[in-house]
C-alpha cells in the first residue's frame, strides 16, 4: 500500500516559503505524484483565529498562547487535513511546521516546552530551511505590498533567522533538515528544493 509523506518549507517571512512550496507542488506533480499543499497557521478554525491575532486583532498575546495556540492548530491541522492526505498517498508539502513554532519562541526554556506541545506532531520526511537576510526578506514583503503582522520588526526577524539556524542545528542530528539560499534566483531555489525533496522521496 502506498503511504503518504510530508515535505515542510520553513524560513523567515519573506524568505519564499510560499512561493517555493507552490513551485515544489506544481514540479512534484509533473512527476507523477500526488501532492497536497497546505499551511500554517492553518485554514482550519484554530489557524484563523491565529491569522486574526498575527494581523494585530485581539491584543494583547503573550508568547505562551501563541505557542498553545499554534500546537492545538498543528494537532488540528494533521488531524483534519494532513493525515487524509497522506492516507491517499499523496506527497503533503506544508508551508510552515513546528520549526517555526521553536524559531518563533526564542530561548531554550521556551523551545524546550514548545517541544513537549509537539511532542505528537508528524516528524517531516525533509524540512527545507529557505535562509535568507532579514534586510532582504523585508525589502520583498514591502515590495510585495504585505500587511505589516506582529513578528514583523527587524530586530525580531533577526532574532527569528538566528534561531532557525539553531533550531536546523539542533534538530538536524535526528531529523533531514536542508538549508537552501533563498536569496538566490527563484528559478534556482525552486531547483535546489526539488533537488533536496526529490532525493529524499527516493527519485522519480
Amino acid at each position: 500500500m502506498s503511504h503518504g509523506r510530508l515535505v515542510a518549507i520553513e524560513g523567515i517571512d519573506g524568505a519564499g516559503t510560499t512561493t517555493q512550496a507552490g513551485r515544489l507542488a506544481a514540479a512534484l506533480g509533473e512527476r507523477g505524484y500526488d501532492t497536497h499543499q497546505t499551511r500554517e497557521p492553518s485554514d482550519g478554525p484554530i489557524g484563523l483565529l491565529l491569522r486574526e491575532m498575527l494581523g494585530g486583532a485581539h491584543e494583547p498575546v503573550d508568547s505562551t498562547t501563541f505557542g498553545l495556540l499554534f500546537a492545538a492548530d498543528r494537532a488540528d491541522h494533521i488531524q483534519r487535513e494532513v493525515k487524509p492526505a497522506m492516507a491517499r498517498g499523496a506527497v503533503v508539502i506544508s508551508d510552515r511546521w513546528y520549526h517555526s513554532s521553536l524559531a518563533y519562541q526564542g530561548n531554550q526554556e521556551e523551545r524546550a516546552w514548545i517541544r513537549d506541545l509537539n511532542r505528537r506532531a508528524l516528524v517531516p520526511d525533509v524540512t527545507v530551511l529557505l535562509e535568507i537576510d532579514p534586510d532582504v526578506a523585508e525589502r520583498r514583503r514591502a515590495i510585495a505590498g504585505r500587511p505589516s503582522e506582529l513578528f514583523d520588526a527587524g530586530d525580531l526577524q533577526r532574532q527569528i533567522a538566528a534561531g532557525y539556524r539553531e533550531v536546523a542545528g539542533e534538530l538536524s542530528r535526528h531529523e533531514r533538515i536542508v538549508v537552501i539560499d533563498g536569496a538566490a534566483p527563484p528559478d534556482d531555489v525552486a531547483a535546489a528544493v526539488l533537488e533536496a525533496v526529490s532525493a529524499a522521496l527516493g527519485g522519480r
